[in-house]
C-alpha cells in the first residue's frame, strides 16, 4: 500500500465562503465529514495516495454554500470529484473512477468469481443500509438487523485469501466501512445491541480494517455522529 500522509482536516465550507477557483486545473474532491458515502471516496483518495493530487473540499451540509449547487455540482449532494474541466458524482462511481483515473494501489477485484461477488455485495448495501435504519428509527425489529449482519458474517467466509469480503483489501470493504462504523456506534447506543457478537469474521473485519491509516483518518467522530444521527434518523433535538 502506498505511503500515507497524514493531513489536517481542511474546515467545512458553509453559506458565508466564497468558492474555489473552479475549473483552474485542480482536482477537488467535494466531501463532508458527517457523511458515509462521501467518507467512501475519501477513504478511496487516501488508499491510492492521492493526498497531493486531489483537494479535499469538505462542505457544511447543514448550511451549504449556494454557490455549490450553482457552479459546481447542480444535485447539491456530496460526493462530487471536480477532474479534468467536469464535474461527477455518485459514491461507487467516483471509487471506480478515481481507480481506473488514477495512480495508486488497485481497489478492484483481482479475477471474475471476485468480482463477480463484489458486484453481488454492492448491491447488497442498500438493503443493509434501509434494514437498519428502520430497525432503529422503529425499535423493534433487530431480528431483520441480525439477518442482514448474519449476510456479512457468511460472505466474510467466501474467500480465504485474507480477512476481507474478496480476501484482499477492495472497493468492497470500503463502501461498507463507513456505514458499519456508524452502526456500530447507533445500535449500541441507541439499541444496546453488539453487531459482532456471534460474528466473529466481522469482529476480525472490523479490527483489520481499523489498522488502514487511509481509512482512520476519515472517521468519524463518535460523539458528533450520535448528536447528528439522534436529530435526523430518530427526530430528537
Amino acid at each position: 500500500m502506498a505511503a500515507q500522509t497524514v493531513e489536517v482536516r481542511p474546515p467545512s465550507l458553509d453559506s458565508s465562503s466564497e468558492p474555489p477557483s473552479l475549473f483552474n486545473g485542480t482536482t477537488r474532491l467535494y466531501t463532508a465529514y458527517i457523511c458515509p458515502f462521501a467518507q467512501r471516496v475519501w477513504i478511496t483518495r487516501n488508499y491510492k495516495g492521492l493526498q497531493d493530487q486531489i483537494k479535499l473540499v469538505p462542505i457544511d451540509l447543514q448550511n451549504r454554500p449556494a454557490w455549490y449547487k450553482e457552479k459546481v455540482y447542480a444535485a447539491n449532494k456530496v460526493p462530487s470529484l471536480e477532474h479534468d474541466g467536469k464535474v461527477i458524482g455518485e459514491s461507487l462511481d467516483l471509487m471506480k473512477y478515481l481507480d481506473s483515473h488514477f495512480e495508486g494501489p488497485s481497489i478492484s477485484p483481482g479475477d471474475a468469481a471476485k468480482n463477480e461477488f463484489a458486484e453481488e455485495l454492492l448491491a447488497y448495501s442498500g438493503e443493509l443500509l434501509s434494514t437498519v435504519y428502520a430497525a432503529v428509527k422503529g425499535g423493534d425489529a433487530l431480528m431483520e438487523v441480525g439477518a442482514v449482519f448474519d449476510y456479512l458474517e457468511d460472505a466474510l467466509g467466501k474467500f480465504d485469501d485474507g480477512p476481507f469480503f474478496i480476501g484482499q483489501f477492495s472497493l468492497v470493504d470500503i463502501a461498507y466501512a463507513p456505514f458499519i462504523e456508524r452502526f456500530q456506534i447507533l445500535l449500541t447506543d441507541v439499541c444496546k445491541y453488539d453487531l459482532t457478537a456471534g460474528r466473529p469474521k466481522l469482529a476480525a473485519w472490523i479490527e483489520e480494517l481499523n489498522k488502514i491509516d487511509a481509512y482512520k483518518e476519515t472517521k468519524v467522530d463518535p460523539e458528533e455522529f450520535k448528536t447528528h444521527a439522534k436529530k435526523y434518523y430518530l427526530g430528537k433535538q
